[in-house]
This record gives structure tokens, C-alpha cells and sequence, in this order.
């Protein structure tokens, strides 16, 4: 009898297999126009070089703002508690004002070749870099590296040379890469779009347009932050085109039941959820690890997702506002025990030129309101209700989990998204911004995952 019942179970488990079970969705690629007025019969296509450069009258302008600038004394004691401390923030004016080098960093921004061309009515800036030192034989494998909010294609200068010219830093040169590093449409030198819709999915069929264009019929996909769920779309929308995706930002949170028992009983009983010890320390007590820092960390969200236009206005105008609004984050996304030191611990791993080149770029290409909008248009319509929330990602995937990420995502959370994970790593060390704050630890992690994805 009980053999009969095994059986019995065991057919009907194959039939709801192989019958009644949902087969995987698609994302859909589209198309969509973007540009001012109606889509013209024919769009140029042609890639042109562009330079960063910045006239005498934009300067002083900006130190003119700078001078005028009204500061709110901090409150006793609250050091980063409650934002940026202007205690600190005039220490950093007056190094912007008087000791950083924007001509300086001119010069490094333009050491890359940076390009423009024209995609779905934007002009896309972005920058290719290839290898200077390529063996003879050899083919530099392609990737591009999608930055997020509020950081730019800078956050990746320091790895590009890691990847493409690993042999000179002390890097395993059995991996060569050809890095393009495009701006999100509204970010930096990206034109922003004159239409309203225009999100990750559309962000991601703009980029893949652009890898075609150079001419890559298979490339790989890397990125964190918003970076993570445009290379997300893109391998959604392109699973033949895109080898592999890295990310180092899984945003794949608990919405089936096995997921949602692992919130509730995953402490007690880590092991019957594939729960290492790591990701108890992150996750646990949750409340605590994950609810309240989330509630502590997402008030700018909420505002960027529903009226973009109002918050941007100030910063728009203000430079040490701007300043002020980027940089906090530069300090508790790295680590947030950084909102008990006075000057948010900023340099403990970043540098005030790197920073404040950051800055610059949202300054001088005016870019600050149209990149909040993303948020609006992403998920200004409601958190997991998109297509793309539902269609899982069948490339090969490669997860890099820095400690310090605003929220852990688990492999058990993150293979209810990503189906096909070859390599998860837990990192030693790093936050939010992985390739800015620890540019070697995350090329290694892409070389690894790549190695895995050649050889299979």
C-alpha cells in the first residue's frame, strides 16, 4: 500500500511537472523614443569622441554659490545621526574651495576615451576602454559596468585597470577584459529622457543597443545599485547576447513562502534554509539588521519616487547642498557605523578629490533632478509590481555579497530570482559602492566568476 502511495505521488509530481507547471516568462525587449517631439524616420547612429571640458564662467559660477552658501549649525553631539554634520561639511567646502583641483581632475576624467552616440532620441555617453597590452593571439573579453545613484561611471576608474590591464597590477592575466562603462540616461553626460517612462527595462535595451553597435554579439553584464537591476534587465531581455551577470547588489528579497519562513525561523534554524553562518550575522536579528536600518536608510526613496522634481530643486541650485545630500550617502552606505564619527569616516576610505569629482559631475552636467527621477519612474508605480519582478534570470550569475550592502540577500533568497548561480561570494570587507571602495577585491571576483563561466 505505501509503495502504491509513493508511486502514485511520484507520477503525479512528474505530470505537474512536465504539464501543469507555469513554463518561465520572457521579458520582452520593445522599443521606445525617448527624445524630444515624435521618432524620426531615421536616426544617426554614428559613435562620436567627446571630451569633458569646463569653461572659466562655469567655475566661477559655482564658487560664487559656494561663497554665498547659508549653513544650519549641527545639533550637540548628533555627529552623522542626522545627516550630513556642517560641522564637518564647512571642512570640505573649504578643501573644495581652496584646495581641490578641478583642472587636475579634468585630466584624470579624460585619461579614458569617452564617447557619445545617439540611442532611442538620447545621446548616450559612455566610455570603452580596451586593453593597452593585449598578447598577441589573445581576444579581450567584453563586459560593461553600469554604475547606480548617486555615483557616475567614475566609480569604476579605479578598476577598469584591473580588468583590462590585469598583468600590470598584480592580477591573474588569464582574463583580459574590453570595459565599456556607459552613463544611465540622465546621469552625468547622458542626455535625459524627454518622456516620462523611460526605467531599468528601457535603460537596459538602450545599453544593449549600444553593445551591438560596437560591435559585440556576446559581451558580459556587470553592476550594483541600479546598475545591478539594469544588467538584471539586460539579461532578462538578451539571455543569448549577455555569457554572464555580476552583480554586487542582489535585490531578490523574500516573497515565497519558503523565503518568508526563513525570515521568521531562519535563526533558530539556519541549516534547514541553507543559511551559512555569515548570512545569520547579517540578517539576525532582523528587525534590528534589516527593518530598522532600512527604515533609517530609505527616506531619500520615498521622496526620489514620488516628487523628484520638488527635492531636486534646491540641490540644483545649491552646490554644498548637493554636496551635502551626495556625500552622506558616500558615508553610511560604506559602513553605517560611520553616522557616529564626527566627519562620517569619508576618508577612512575615499579620498576628498575622488568624492568631490563625483559631485562635480552631477554639478557641472546639471544631472542631479533627472537622475532622482529614475526612482519615480522605476518604482513610483509600486515595489515588485513590474513585469521584470517576475521573470527570473536563467544566465550564468556571479553574486559578490559585500558586508556592509544596504540590505544581505542569502543564495536561498537569491535563487528564487537568478536560477543559475555559479559563484556567490561572501566579501571580506566593502560596502555599497564595491568598485569605487574596493576596486581589486570586486575585479577578482569578476575574474573568478568569469573563469567559471569560459570553462563551463
Amino acid at each position: 500500500m505505501l509503495l502504491e502511495l509513493l508511486l502514485t505521488l511520484g507520477v503525479a509530481a512528474l505530470l505537474y511537472h512536465f504539464i501543469f507547471r507555469k513554463k518561465n516568462e520572457t521579458l520582452e525587449m520593445g522599443d521606445g523614443w525617448w527624445g524630444p517631439g515624435l521618432r524620426p524616420d531615421n536616426e544617426d547612429e554614428e559613435i562620436h569622441p567627446f571630451k569633458i571640458e569646463t569653461t572659466d564662467e562655469e567655475l566661477k559660477d559655482l564658487f560664487d554659490r559656494i561663497e554665498h552658501t547659508r549653513y544650519t549649525e549641527p545639533l550637540e553631539g548628533s555627529r552623522f545621526n542626522y545627516g550630513f554634520n556642517s560641522t564637518h561639511l564647512r571642512k570640505v567646502v573649504d578643501y573644495w574651495r581652496n584646495t581641490f583641483s578641478w583642472r587636475k581632475q579634468l585630466d584624470i576624467l579624460n585619461q579614458f576615451p569617452h564617447f557619445k552616440t545617439k540611442i532611442e532620441g538620447l545621446d548616450i555617453h559612455f566610455v570603452h576602454v580596451k586593453p593597452p597590452h593585449l598578447p598577441e593571439g589573445r581576444t579581450p573579453i567584453p563586459i560593461i559596468m553600469v554604475h547606480g545613484w548617486p555615483g557616475s561611471f567614475y566609480e569604476f576608474y579605479k578598476i577598469i585597470p584591473l580588468l583590462t590591464d590585469p598583468g600590470s597590477h598584480g592580477l591573474d592575466t588569464e582574463y583580459i577584459f574590453e570595459v565599456i562603462c556607459p552613463s544611465i540616461p540622465g546621469y552625468s553626460f547622458s542626455e535625459a529622457s524627454h518622456k516620462q517612462g523611460c526605467e531599468s527595462v528601457a535603460v537596459a535595451r538602450i545599453f544593449y543597443k549600444l553593445m551591438r553597435r560596437l560591435g559585440f554579439r556576446e559581451f558580459y553584464a556587470q553592476g550594483g545599485d541600479w546598475g545591478s537591476l539594469i544588467c538584471t534587465n539586460l539579461a532578462q531581455i538578451a539571455p543569448n547576447q549577455v555569457k554572464g551577470l555580476h552583480i554586487n547588489m542582489a535585490a531578490a528579497f523574500p516573497t515565497k513562502l519558503p523565503q518568508i519562513l526563513s525570515v521568521v525561523l531562519g535563526q533558530r534554524f539556519p541549516g534547514l534554509f541553507g543559511l551559512q553562518d555569515e548570512d545569520v550575522r547579517r540578517l539576525f536579528p532582523f528587525f534590528k539588521k534589516v527593518v530598522s536600518h532600512v527604515m533609517k536608510e530609505s527616506g531619500y526613496m520615498h521622496l526620489q519616487a514620488t516628487k523628484p522634481d520638488t527635492a531636486g530643486c534646491g540641490l540644483n541650485n545649491s552646490p554644498v547642498g548637493l554636496a551635502a545630500y551626495i556625500l552622506e550617502k558616500f558615508s553610511t552606505w560604506t559602513d553605517p557605523d560611520f553616522r557616529d564619527h564626527e566627519d562620517g569616516g569619508l576618508e577612512r576610505k575615499f579620498s576628498l578629490d575622488d568624492l568631490l569629482t563625483n559631485v562635480m559631475i552631477y554639478w557641472l552636467s546639471g544631472s542631479i533632478v533627472s537622475s532622482m527621477r529614475f526612482y519615480k519612474e522605476v518604482i513610483g508605480k509600486g515595489v515588485g509590481t513590474a513585469k521584470h519582478d517576475k521573470v527570473p534570470v536563467t544566465v550564468p550569475t556571479g553574486i559578490a555579497s559585500f558586508p556592509n550592502e544596504l540590505v544581505h540577500c542569502p543564495p536561498f533568497w537569491a535563487k528564487q530570482k537568478y536560477l543559475s548561480i555559479v559563484s556567490f561570494n561572501y566579501m571580506p570587507r566593502g560596502g555599497h559602492f564595491a568598485a569605487f571602495e574596493e576596486p581589486e577585491l570586486l575585479a577578482k571576483d569578476v575574474q573568478q566568476f568569469v573563469g567559471k563561466v569560459q570553462r563551463k
